[in-house]
């Protein structure tokens, strides 16, 4: 299964990677698949394929790689626009509503996605759900000296908060902000992820979560048929 969800994952990073035009602005999301597009568009870069790209990253982690890559970068700063922004999710319902943050970047991600005149999402198959937070849990990034207090207002919310633990060091996940991150798993899932984002992100002590409401504009799934790793253009529903 492994063998097949790497092959889904080049599948959909090679075609997203497609829709980069010489002389864009490109954000450059994290994770997986997004490494395997940064990979694709380095490779285009060094054959001459494509010139005059600017890259604006997500996470350290894609900084690094892009650096690596020689993909020129730039902050979200220093670039008047981003026109394009392809990057990963943790799950997809059929609106297009995201959960993203798995690897805790979902602040640089959802300013890179809001900023960009395009957001594309690049998935396997495995992300698409009907309802968000059945399976994954919904990532907030708290300031340090709040998560106590965030974690009880979200539980008063109905969600169960737990602090995400590392798994190389001793204690918790800090973000690239130098922050904290709660899990946050609600009964039945989240049915309303407009209203929740809203709210969470009220909650005095957070920074932001990872429901990613009405940015996507093209979602692109890498898919197995007949044994074979393909790409499907999904629609969007309601």
């Amino acid at each position: 299964m492994a063998d097949l969800q790497d092959q889904m994952k080049q599948a959909v990073a090679a075609a997203a990677t497609e829709q980069i035009r010489s002389g864009m602005v490109v954000g450059l999301g994290s994770g997986s698949t997004a490494a395997l597009m940064i990979q694709a568009l380095g490779a285009k870069l060094r054959s001459g394929e494509l010139c005059d790209i600017t890259g604006v990253t997500t996470s350290f982690q894609g900084e690094v790689l892009a650096a690596e890559l020689g993909i020129p970068l730039q902050s979200l700063n220093a670039v008047d626009r981003i026109d394009l922004a392809i990057d990963g999710a943790d799950e997809v319902d059929p609106a297009f509503q995201l959960i993203k943050g798995g690897g805790a970047c979902h602040v640089q991600e959802k300013l890179v996605a809001c900023r960009a005149e395009r957001f594309v999402v690049v998935v396997d198959s495995t992300k698409l759900v009907e309802t968000l937070n059945l399976g994954f849990l919904l990532p907030v990034e708290v300031l340090p000296g709040a998560w106590r207090q965030v974690q009880g207002q979200l539980g008063a919310m109905g969600g169960d908060a737990q602090l995400r633990m590392a798994t190389r060091k001793a204690g918790p996940v800090v973000t690239d902000q130098g922050n904290l991150v709660l899990d946050v798993k609600f009964a039945g899932g989240i049915g309303d992820p407009a209203g929740l984002e809203k709210a969470i992100n009220n909650l005095p002590g957070v920074l932001e979560n990872g429901l990613f409401v009405n940015l996507a504009d093209q979602v692109l799934v890498g898919e197995i048929a007949g044994g074979v790793a393909g790409v499907r253009d999904l629609q969007k529903r309601g």
